[in-house]
């Protein structure tokens, strides 16, 4: 005990007792009375933590479960019932496409099957464009125009001609008459087809055309067509041996009247490049040059089955919006400089390639922009649907030099062509039309190259 003060304890009462109190005899009790705590509600109070110990993680759970079932309903389509798998026969005449959230919303509108059936082709505009003829250089016409040491791309030869950057630049401004380069310069640059073959050309008015080189992809038979569209409409494939022989093997043998199914299948002989992605622009892109008497042309790409009736995709695409071109947009980029990027990363062409097109298009003044006039100008180019009209087959022979003369890649150098052209009537359908259009498969073999370039 300390010396100022002494302490007791008796039965829980403490006694202090200061040396001064000590000192007068008088002491102070301080009583403190001893709490006893109630059995029932210890008891009671033991119980709740025991019971919010137990039922704190069983309620976690409960909202965590109920927050999964939450969120799985919000994110499962409408209707309980998936699609059918792999549903190729399938025409939804309405136009409308599946968005994410299994809601249906409407994309490419074709008329119903009665309209279809009395569908014409509509009457040829006047041309009120300062452009009224397209002449297109030949070795006929232009004597001396076919030497190779005029330019150092060597993609140009006997087909294509040899365009110098000056002619190049002079093919851009728009004349009353335009003369240009546009493939078969020379009548042995290759791409020869059969007299016959040549005859049936001439005598399509609206074409439904692909092609498949060096064995390539199968060929895919159209379906969604109306009787009367199967009468008015070619459908042509343009194959060479190799892929003949491919096709053959799979059973795939072209009959007595030159047909597979609903194909007119074109034998193409002496193709003029190595490349067969740049054999294949020929078709693609200067279709009005093997089909002189078209109107009217739809592009497919190989890896694709058309699953429309082409004359109502021309009403839809084309007439109704007085459009001439009419082809997908890009749906992952919208700046060319982008896809020039993506080009080099995925290695569908070498770095040194692109940077002489992009470097080229900077200097030709072209801007690093998304859009053009208010609209993405960036194209995906696997559908493309066109009159042949004399400023829209400018549009695709300009077009075509590009890919000659740069990148195999269309998509780099459409909107190039685009911005320097300025053409009016082109339209970019989103890419939910083009899923309306078409079933596509992927490519199921890599082409074979030729062993040789033309020069």
């Amino acid at each position: 005990m300390s010396p100022s003060s002494s302490s007791s304890l008796i039965h829980g009462i403490s006694i202090s007792v200061s040396d001064d109190e000590e000192a007068s005899g008088r002491v102070r009790v301080r009583v403190r009375r001893k709490r006893h705590r109630h059995p029932a509600s210890a008891a009671r109070r033991c119980l709740l933590r025991r019971a919010a110990r137990l039922c704190a993680p069983l309620l976690l759970a409960t909202l965590a479960v109920s927050l999964l079932l939450y969120e799985s309903y919000r994110l499962s389509p409408s209707s309980p019932t998936p699609p059918p798998a792999a549903n190729l026969t399938r025409v939804d005449h309405t136009g409308a496409a599946r968005a994410a959230d299994g809601a249906r919303k409407p994309c490419l509108k074709i008329l119903g099957p009665e309209k279809l059936q009395n569908l014409e082709l509509p009457e040829v505009p006047e041309q009120n464009l300062s452009l009224q003829k397209v002449v297109y250089k030949s070795s006929l016409l232009h004597l001396g125009d076919d030497d190779s040491s005029r330019t150092e791309i060597s993609r140009f030869n006997s087909f294509t001609g040899y365009q110098t950057l000056n002619e190049r630049e002079e093919s851009f401004k728009m004349k009353e008459l335009t003369t240009l380069h546009c493939g078969f310069y020379n009548e042995n640059g290759g791409f020869k087809v059969s007299d016959v073959d040549k005859d049936y050309m001439r005598s399509c008015s609206v074409v439904v055309a692909t092609c498949a080189f060096g064995g390539g992809d199968d060929l895919h038979q159209p379906i969604g067509m109306t009787e009367v569209s199967i009468k008015k409409v070619c459908y042509v494939a343009f194959w060479d041996e190799v892929t003949r022989a491919a096709q053959e093997e799979e059973g795939n043998k072209i009959g007595e009247n030159l047909m597979i199914g609903l194909w007119r299948i074109i034998l193409v002989r002496d193709l003029p490049f190595s490349d067969q992605r740049l054999n294949g622009k020929i078709p693609k892109l200067i279709s009005h040059r093997l089909f002189p008497m078209a109107r009217y042309s739809i592009w497919v790409d190989s890896k694709s089955q058309f699953r429309r009736d082409p004359l109502g995709v021309l009403e839809a695409l084309l007439w109704r919006s007085n459009s001439s071109l009419a082809l997908s947009e890009h749906g992952a980029r919208s700046s060319l400089y982008d896809e020039g990027k993506a080009i080099v990363k995925k290695h569908k062409a070498t770095p040194e390639e692109v940077k002489i097109q992009l470097d080229q298009y900077r200097q030709d003044g072209i801007p690093d922009e998304k859009r053009f006039n208010g609209k993405k100008a960036l194209a995906e180019a696997s559908v493309i649907v066109r009159d042949h009209a004399p400023l829209t087959n400018l549009f695709m022979c300009l077009w075509f030099n590009e890919v000659v003369r740069f990148t195999s890649r269309d998509q780099l150098s459409f909107p190039y062509v685009l911005r320097r052209l300025r053409m009016p009537g082109v339209h970019l359908f989103p890419v939910c039309a083009r899923k309306d259009l078409v079933n596509s498969f992927g490519h199921r073999r890599k082409a074979k190259p030729l062993a040789r370039e033309r020069r």
